[in-house]
């Protein structure tokens, strides 16, 4: 068995500098903010044709699990998220076992198809990876 990806579903990107991005995103390169949670968890969901970029304030709840602000040496990419074609959470979760991969609990999280399970996993480099099963 293998997991026949679709696309890239969202990338989640840390800012200090909100309004900034927001002109960047939305005024240059015409995304639209799809979703906004409340300002102190610090999510912004922008819609980039079929998928998201969410931006996650850093001095948010959401924001300091990542750490320090975007700089040189911080990372400013918390994950990146792979819409799968569809696929049980028992078969991603063989698959995963069968490769020896560690993941997380599966968690209804948002995304570019609305509401469905996720699970987090790391790339050999310790990048986050979300993998998350297209809606059937």
């Amino acid at each position: 068995m293998t997991l026949n990806i679709a696309g890239i579903d969202h990338i989640v990107l840390r800012t200090t500098q909100l309004e900034e991005m927001l002109a960047f995103y939305c005024g240059v390169l015409g995304c639209i903010v799809e979703r906004e949670l409340p300002p102190k968890t610090g999510l912004v969901q922008l819609r980039a044709g079929t998928a998201l970029i969410d931006l996650v304030i850093v001095d948010s709840e959401l924001g300091r699990e990542g750490g320090g602000a975007p700089a040189p040496t911080e990372n400013n990419l918390d994950h990146f998220c792979l819409l799968l074609e569809p696929i049980s959470e028992d078969e991603i979760r063989k698959h995963l076992k069968e490769h020896k991969i560690a993941f997380g609990d599966f968690t209804e999280r948002y995304g570019s198809e609305g509401f469905g399970l996720s699970t987090y996993i790391q790339d050999p480099e310790g990048n986050t990876v979300e993998l998350r099963s297209k809606n059937r």
